[in-house]
């Protein structure tokens, strides 16, 4: 089989396109024909040796989707059964994505219904399971308003379309004016200019999710409703540590984050529960094919594309 290893970390030219013998599924583990998986910017981080627990070489991604290839048959999966499985350690502790067959734990895949295709089903795995579990953590009601920090990216894109589903009101951000139509035509009600990392509103927001991450979300709190949660997820920033932060500073607002390592079935079924009923997607902006992998971490960075980067292995 085809796997794109990364020997040592650096630019997208590490990523080594290798011939591996086929993994064997034992009494915890089954084999996954992986059909397709989004490319995300943090792996480029992790690719560039940016995630210090990661040791090569490694097979990297954190997501796919695909099918059974081999089980046990004490596992409850059968061959040829439709799943996806994200993160758990999935292209971090051991070999992820970036080949056409993986070794996963039977706990971390997940049965789909889904009638789309593999290039559509890659869409959701790691980027709606975000989305949907920082909502959650909000605990809001329909009718309430969400601040979307980060909007124009791929999560921030899929909490707009999964927000509206459960009768929330959308604000987005965005740093760059000329996108304020296109996320309105997304499903944003507002867009917020963010500037120099300060939201230019005075509004008070129900709930925020901050995809910016730790450089933005002492603003972010300042736009808070007493007794409303702020929930940080993304690393759009690149900055892990928020610096001379006094929990004295909440003033009775709540601050978390939503760790995507932390799904199971019943979360995966509602999700597409909703995905199916209201046809919840987002753009996708471009398909690779797994030897075009170097390609894909290459546009992901420079693209200005709103929207989800697929790679497939047909």
């Amino acid at each position: 089989m085809k796997a794109v290893v990364v020997n040592k970390p650096g630019d997208s030219s590490v990523l080594e396109l290798v011939d591996r013998p086929m993994p064997v599924a034992d009494a915890t583990h089954s084999v996954m024909k992986i059909k397709a998986f989004g490319v995300h910017r943090y792996e480029v981080l992790t690719r560039e040796g940016g995630s210090p627990s990661v040791q090569f070489p490694r097979v990297i991604g954190v997501e796919a989707v695909g099918e059974i290839a081999a089980t046990d048959p004490a596992s409850a999966l059968t061959v040829g059964q439709r799943v996806i499985t994200l993160n758990g350690g999935f292209g971090r502790e051991f070999d992820g994505s970036n080949q056409e067959y993986a070794l996963v734990p039977n706990e971390q895949l997940y049965s789909v219904q889904y009638q789309g295709s593999w290039v559509d089903l890659a869409q959701y795995p790691e980027t709606f399971v975000t989305a949907w579990g920082s909502i959650k953590s909000l605990r809001l009601q329909p009718g309430q308003t969400m601040l979307v920090r980060g909007g124009t990216s791929a999560v921030g894109l899929a909490m707009i379309q999964l927000a509206h589903a459960i009768g929330l009101n959308i604000v987005a951000t965005t740093r760059k004016s000329e996108r304020v139509a296109q996320l309105k035509a997304l499903g944003a009600d507002e867009v917020v200019l963010d500037v120099d990392s300060q939201l230019q509103t005075d509004q008070q927001i129900d709930g925020i999710v901050d995809l910016v991450g730790t450089a933005t979300v002492k603003d972010s709190m300042q736009h808070l409703q007493v007794g409303g949660t702020c929930c940080v997820v993304g690393l759009l920033a690149g900055e892990w540590i928020m610096p001379d932060f006094s929990p004295f500073e909440l003033q009775n607002r709540y601050l978390t984050d939503y760790d995507s390592g932390f799904v199971d079935q019943a979360l995966i079924d509602e999700l597409f529960t909703l995905i199916n009923r209201d046809h919840l997607e987002i753009p996708i902006t471009k398909v690779f094919k797994l030897t075009e992998l170097a390609a894909a971490h290459d546009f992901v960075m420079r693209n200005p594309a709103m929207g989800e980067v697929i790679v497939t292995t047909d």
